[in-house]
């Protein structure tokens, strides 16, 4: 479940998953309301979003809703998404010859901190996806100095998918919970899944709980 409002302020939260069509965007809008009915004001950032054609359909819907709660975030989508690509691909394949600034996505994470008390990032794909051919997204957890919050599924495959995700993030030093989307296979997901994560971690979190 999620933790005490004082836990909160002042924080990024980098929301990431296992692999890509986890459930990030969904994990946003929970924690959004999540943390609104904390008393919280919130805000989000995307980075880069591709398979962008006439507008970011993740960051529209996120911004929308942000406003809702947040009247004070009054950014564009632009200032929210700043990278869009057309490509649905990799940032570092859909990017093609853009040269990414991270100095700019350190200032505009900083711009957007101004107008809440907890800023929601959401990343593209899984932690392991390339920006830069040295530099994936869980590199640029640790650059923005965020907490994670990983996203797992729960599908069959999902016990290795965590577990691989999570020694990631211990091997980065990243600070991170994790929540498992029942949404694929959840009709199977206590019999198949379940039983192990239950034995190995202490506490399983879902987001349909927040």
């Amino acid at each position: 479940m999620i933790k005490e409002k004082n836990y909160y302020l002042n924080k990024s939260l980098f929301i990431s998953a296992t692999n890509t069509d986890v459930g990030k965007t969904y994990g946003c809008e929970k924690f959004a309301i999540a943390l609104t009915n904390l008393g919280l004001k919130v805000g989000y950032f995307k980075p880069f979003e591709t398979g962008v054609i006439d507008k970011p359909i993740d960051g529209s819907y996120m911004l929308d809703l942000i406003k809702q709660l947040n009247p004070q975030f009054d950014f564009d989508i632009n200032e929210v998404v700043p990278y869009q690509f057309k490509l649905p691909a990799a940032p570092y394949v859909a990017k093609k010859d853009t040269k990414l600034d991270f100095e700019f996505l350190l200032n505009q994470k900083k711009k957007l901190q101004k107008k809440c008390d907890v800023l929601i990032i959401e990343g593209a794909g899984g932690l392991m996806v390339p920006i830069q051919k040295n530099m994936f997204i869980i590199d640029l957890i640790k650059k923005f100095d965020c907490e994670a919050i990983l996203i797992t599924p729960s599908k069959l495959g999902c016990i290795n998918d965590t577990l691989l995700s999570i020694e990631a993030l211990k091997n980065r030093d990243i600070k991170f919970d994790f929540y498992i989307n029942l949404y694929q296979d959840k009709d199977t997901f206590e019999d198949v899944s379940l039983p192990f994560l239950k034995d190995y971690f202490p506490k399983i979190n879902y987001l349909q709980e927040l």
